[in-house]
Order: structure tokens, then sequence, then C-alpha cells
């Protein structure tokens, strides 16, 4: 089967994935293995539930049309859900907390599934839930590093990962709407002033943030290159908080 079968597409849900907690694991005063098994279950978990949701929106929606559609996302599905609890086994018996912060992901991930099922991944809500467990893997990380709950870092991801979610929309799906426009724009203008509350040395990035949400939209962007634009943001804000923090 082709890695396209196996691994999502959607490319910035793993900057999303691995942002925040690689920020979290070198903020941390003793990053160390452990560090690589948690992101190696969090990343198969990932997958797992992407291919579990896949299969339910199938299913219930195409499946008297394409009934193989569904049935692809089974084996891979099931392959990463035995990694993640493979890997994830062990670490929760060495580290029990980590189950609170696996429930904490609980309510998003429902979230996430509901949205699935119903057929409507793209709604901003969805797209939005989806941040919260991922940026929470920051004070995961660093918890599992011997820091304490490093929230600022989090909450600086927060505030990017957020409006990447509008941002994206009004260069692909909503490219014609004025209203997303401003919308996006509007919330990155906030973002810069609650990014300098965390630390003044964060309106740099975010100032750049602000820039592409109100330069990019309506240039016919070609979608490779919004992708660029994102990684490069993405590994802005790792370095600024790694050198903040």
């Amino acid at each position: 089967m082709a890695r396209s079968r196996w691994l999502p597409d959607q490319h910035g849900a793993w900057a999303m994935l691995t942002v925040p907690f690689l920020a979290g694991t070198f903020l941390a005063p003793h990053p160390g293995p452990a560090h690589a098994v948690l992101l190696a279950a969090w990343s198969a978990g990932y997958v797992a539930l992407f291919h579990g949701q896949q299969w339910l929106r199938l299913r219930l929606r195409r499946a008297s049309r394409r009934p193989a559609a569904a049935r692809c996302h089974v084996r891979p599905g099931l392959v990463f859900a035995a990694v993640f609890l493979v890997l994830g086994i062990p670490l929760a018996v060495r580290h029990p907390w980590l189950l609170l912060a696996a429930a904490a992901c609980g309510p998003f991930v429902a979230v996430n599934t509901l949205y699935a099922r119903v057929n409507r991944e793209r709604a901003l809500p969805n797209g939005l839930a989806a941040v919260v467990p991922a940026c929470g893997m920051l004070p995961v990380a660093g918890r599992l590093g011997g820091a304490g709950l490093p929230w600022a870092p989090a909450a600086a991801c927060l505030l990017y990962f957020w409006g990447t979610v509008p941002y994206v929309k009004t260069m692909i799906r909503e490219r014609r709407s004025a209203g997303y426009r401003r919308a996006s724009a509007a919330y990155h203008a906030v973002a810069i002033v609650a990014a300098t509350l965390l630390s003044p040395w964060l309106a740099l990035p975010f100032a750049g943030y602000l820039a592409r949400a109100v330069a990019l939209p309506g240039r016919g962007v070609k979608v490779p290159v919004v992708g660029a634009v994102e990684i490069a943001g993405s590994a802005a804000l790792l370095l600024t908080l790694l050198l903040v923090f």
C-alpha cells in the first residue's frame, strides 16, 4: 500500500504535533530517551485516530457506493493503534500521570470524532479543538523532562496554531470570503497583544504572522507556497520559544 494510504497528508497537522512537543522537550532540564518514545507513541496515536475517524466518516456516508473506501483505513488504523499501545503502555506504567494527560485529551478527540461522523472535518470549531491537545503536549513533554508546567510557551503555541486555522482557510477554502479575512486579521492583531504579555520577544514572530494574514490572502498564492510559509512560521515559533523561555 502506498505511503499516502498509511500516513495523513495533512502537513500542517504534523507541524502542530511536533513543534509544541519539541519545545517542551528541549525546554525541560532533562530531555531523554523517554521523549523519543513518547513522540513516537503520540504520532502513532494521531495516525490511528485519523484512520479511525476516516473509517467512521466513510462507513456512514459512502459505504453503499464505495465500500472499499472505508476498508482501506482499517489496516493502517489497527497497525498504528498497536504501535501506540506497545509504546504507550510501558510509559504509562512508569509515569502514571500520563493517563491524566490522555484523559484530558478525551473531550477534544470526541469533538473531532463527532465532526468526522457528520463529514464536517473542515469546520472551524473542529480545527480549533484539534489544536488544544497538540499544544497540551508541550507541558506534558516538559514535565516528563523534569520541568514544572511551562504554561507560557504552551499558551504561545496555542495562540499561533489557533491563528493558522482561520488563516489557512482564507488561503484555500475561504479564499473568496472577505469576512474570513477580516476575522483572521483581527485575531492575529489580538494575538500580538496576548503574546507580548507572555514575553515582549514574542511580538516579533507574531508581527510576522499578522503581516502574512493581511498581505497574502487574495493574491493567488499556490498551496505549496502556503505550506512553506507555515513551515517557516512554525520553525520561527519553535526557535523563539527555545531562546526566550
